[in-house]
């Protein structure tokens, strides 16, 4: 670096004004992060959708080495999503979810992009894990009697995803006509499902013990975590027992969106933990998870003759192609369709 003094001028040798234009892309990129996380909020995306737009978004970015996207278009986004499908083999929808992102970031930024020919993944038709009654039944009786296997029960009794069962809160429990509101479901659509009467004693047991956490936490001044909107819509809903989640945490959370104390559910790999030293004790030989126990309650509704569009509904499908699926499952089943070596 050399300064002359009679003219003010500072002057870089290349290395230097490399490393300065790097410092100084960093900075506009981290700044259009921030931005991009605030437009979410705004627009009331989940912390998981922010959290995985931002992480595509930033990948997209790393791969053409830090360059602005205002500098980027459809060929730049046509080579990201092809090395996607390519060289990292990722599944159809994982790359649509890239997509998603990067088209999100381009409306946050009002460019169009014109039409992005790109090498989409292969859509694999892969059948869904499939367990009998008598395997979840077997697979739930190897659980502990504790909030792990009531989770577990909530998520075949009524066709809870994972993050369905941790979000759900006391007020959304009807144990007098036996069902579960959800809510913060995939495509944010609010639904009914069914609750089993076999789960009433578990589940009011299950309230008393929410009842003493609650009490502590009001005494220490503590509250349970609200979205921003509905915190601000009911300021005191956070410390009324009616809010407090199923299955609260046993620590205190930090909200990492808006920073404040107070308690949150269970973490989701509990569950899976708990999950998987259950199929690993019940001798299952099949791959099985929280969300296998999702399908079952859709293959075992349909294997009794319910219909097809009251599955739909309880499971929150939106396409009733999904739905389907589960029945193409049902349909080609040995007690149904005989063998010809049967004959």
């Amino acid at each position: 670096m050399i300064y002359t003094a009679s003219h003010a001028i500072i002057y870089y040798s290349k290395p230097y004004r490399d490393v300065l234009y790097s410092i100084r892309g960093i900075c506009q990129v981290s700044k259009l992060l921030d931005d991009l996380r605030a437009s979410m909020r705004t627009t009331h995306y989940s912390y998981r959708t922010e959290q995985s737009y931002i992480h595509w978004i930033t990948r997209y970015i790393l791969f053409h080495n830090k360059k602005h996207p205002t500098e980027m278009g459809a060929d730049e986004i046509a080579q990201f999503l092809s090395h996607l499908a390519n060289q990292e083999h990722v599944a159809a929808s994982t790359q649509n979810v890239a997509l998603q992102a990067i088209l999100y970031l381009y409306k946050f930024l009002k460019k169009d992009i014109e039409h992005i020919d790109f090498i989409r993944a292969r859509k694999d038709k892969r059948i869904h894990p499939d367990l009998s009654r008598e395997e979840v039944e077997r697979l739930l009786a190897t659980m502990p009697d504790d909030e792990f296997r009531l989770m577990a029960q909530l998520c075949y009794s009524g066709g809870l995803r994972l993050t369905e069962c941790l979000r759900l809160r006391i007020k959304d429990v009807d144990l007098h006509n036996l069902r579960l509101q959800v809510h913060d479901t995939k495509g944010n659509a609010d639904r009914y499902t069914i609750l089993s009467a076999k789960l009433v004693a578990a589940l009011r047991q299950q309230i008393e013990r929410v009842k003493v956490v609650h009490a502590a936490d009001k005494k220490a001044g503590i509250g349970t975590l609200l979205p921003d909107a509905l915190a601000r819509k009911y300021p005191n809903a956070a410390r009324e027992l009616a809010w407090y989640f199923l299955f609260p945490s046993r620590d205190i959370s930090r909200d990492p969106r808006t920073g404040k104390l107070g308690r949150w559910h269970l973490h989701e790999s509990g569950l899976q933990k708990a999950i998987r030293a259950a199929v690993k004790k019940a001798q299952i030989n099949k791959p099985a998870s929280v969300h296998t126990l999702r399908h079952a309650f859709a293959t075992h509704l349909l294997g009794r003759g319910v219909d097809v569009r009251k599955v739909q509904e309880l499971m929150g499908h939106k396409d009733l192609k999904t739905t389907m699926e589960y029945l193409h499952g049902v349909e080609i089943s040995g007690k149904n369709i005989k063998s010809p070596l049967d004959d």
